[in-house]
């Protein structure tokens, strides 16, 4: 959001992000209660107080300079942006994807965490501790169960296998933690449930199923998706997505459709894809929006006349997110100032010219997204004769370089401002392709492309800052009006008595 100061922008959006605590905005608003005198970040497990005592800050300093003191629970202190360390959540986030990336066994991958922060691990160890009262090789071995417990009663992967997918180093360790955790073995567990056979989708794959809180637009994810798909990579059919993955060293295909009766979706796996299986869930519910709240998100953005009737027709829009933030934003590069098909297709170009072949059983299903490490390889000439400008090649190149030298993380859960200023350095890379980057790579609820003409034409043709003062009632889900925007146009479009009230450049 960039603020510094006191917010005054709707109060009761910034309630709603608070009331959600979604941690997409921690380290973005913080909370001051006048009745108590502290201050607060998003992710705060205090009960909520009452609005009117409520005062919204877009940095610590603000609250402190107000007179608030730190939350002692939520420690505004380890906020991202405020710390050399991200908030445990997203330590925690961190820790999951390194799960199935084999990087979190003993004391060498906490280590190795623990540098990505810029900290020790005795560091680590002490903030996981005091945020979610366990060590991190606690939060760990719960996350492994879990995954454990779902595999054994989803699927019917021999228990060994099961162990050693959940991230686990040896069988042996795997049935002391399980009896331990839920006094019984697996095989017992398995014997109980029952019906893993019939789920399971065959013997080279396995089915799994992701839930999500309803309501839940699937086709209109799907037709978002399949106007976008990198051909050869991703194929949406009928009423299902896949694609082909490239993982921690593996690589394999997946199909996912939806089971709107479970309030999940239904995801089949290749088996060369099974250690790698945690983080593979993760970037899937990135991907698919899974963690919104679009009871919350929808109260808040039906209030405003100009969405109302969207929200009404759609109440189960969700953002499509990137399964590779990479692949996301070469995506983006190629579609600026051209037409979405155009775009497409040029992507189909690049993948078919520097994706790595893979086999699969869909033949629209035959090449691997190309490699950072690859395109930082290549000369513009390359990319200039699939038809990509200059301009746009230079972009991808300088893209592709920042990603293989680690200083540019695509990723969820990082700072907006900080990566869309990383970004936007870039040659070519402008506030619009920057603003949907950070909207689907990065998972930013708030995102808004106030330059995208599609957006203000369905606003009834409103200038760039016209859009951004009329967004300001969206806030903080702006993401998702923007989505919105994109389906149904205003009807009859912004009234001449309202535009005259707004910016004109």
């Amino acid at each position: 959001m960039g603020y510094t100061g006191a917010m005054t922008q709707d109060i009761t959006a910034l309630y709603h992000a608070f009331s959600a605590r979604d941690p997409r905005f921690d380290g973005v608003i913080y909370m001051g209660v006048t009745s108590t005198g502290i201050y607060c970040r998003p992710v705060c497990t205090a009960r909520m107080p009452k609005m009117e005592h409520c005062r919204f800050f877009g940095s610590a300093e603000a609250a402190e300079k107000a007179s608030f003191r730190p939350c002692l629970r939520c420690r505004p202190e380890l906020a991202p942006g405020n710390a050399p360390v991200d908030d445990a959540h997203r330590i925690a986030s961190l820790i999951a994807s390194r799960i199935g990336e084999g990087m979190l066994e003993g004391e060498a991958g906490l280590e190795a965490i623990a540098a990505q922060f810029e900290l020790s691990s005795r560091q680590i160890r002490r903030i996981v501790q005091q945020e979610f009262g366990v060590s991190p090789m606690e939060l760990v071995r719960t996350r492994r169960l879990l995954l454990a417990k779902q595999l054994l009663t989803e699927t019917t992967l021999p228990v060994i296998e099961v162990a050693y997918a959940s991230g686990f180093s040896s069988l042996r360790r795997f049935n002391d933690a399980f009896r331990r955790h839920y006094g019984m073995p697996p095989s017992r567990l398995r014997k109980e449930v029952g019906g893993a056979a019939s789920r399971s989708a065959s013997h080279e794959t396995l089915a799994l199923q992701l839930t999500y809180r309803p309501p839940f637009d699937w086709p209109g994810m799907l037709a978002f998706m399949a106007t976008r798909a990198m051909r050869g990579v991703e194929w949406v059919y009928e009423d299902a997505y896949f694609r082909t993955v490239r993982l921690g060293g593996r690589s394999g295909w997946i199909h996912v459709r939806h089971a709107p009766e479970r309030n999940a979706l239904l995801v089949e796996i290749t088996h060369s894809l099974v250690p790698v299986l945690p983080a593979l869930l993760g970037r899937l519910r990135h991907l698919f929006d899974l963690s919104a709240r679009p009871d919350v998100i929808a109260a808040h953005l039906e209030r405003d006349a100009l969405l109302a009737e969207a929200v009404a027709r759609n109440p189960g829009l969700r953002v499509p997110g990137a399964f590779d933030g990479f692949e996301m934003a070469v995506r983006a590069i190629l579609g600026q100032q051209v037409t979405v098909k155009a775009a497409t297709t040029l992507a189909g170009r690049f993948v078919e010219a520097f994706g790595e072949p893979i086999e699969t059983p869909y033949p629209a299903l035959s090449r691997l997204c190309p490699t950072p490490q690859r395109i930082a390889a290549v000369d513009v000439s390359d990319l200039a004769k699939l038809g990509i400008i200059q301009t746009r090649a230079r972009s991808i190149i300088a893209l592709a370089g920042e990603v293989t030298s680690g200083r540019l993380k695509l990723e969820a859960g990082a700072h907006p401002d900080a990566m869309m200023k990383q970004l936007v350095a870039l040659p070519g890379i402008g506030a619009w392709t920057a603003s949907y980057i950070a909207m689907r790579a990065l998972r930013w609820p708030d995102a808004f492309p106030k330059e995208d003409i599609a957006l203000r034409n369905n606003l009834g043709g409103v200038t760039a800052a016209q859009a951004e003062a009329l967004s300001q009632a969206w806030r903080p889900w702006r993401s998702y009006a923007t989505l919105h925007l994109w389906q149904h146009p205003v009807r009859n479009g912004v009234s001449p008595s309202v535009r005259t009230m707004l910016p004109v450049t």
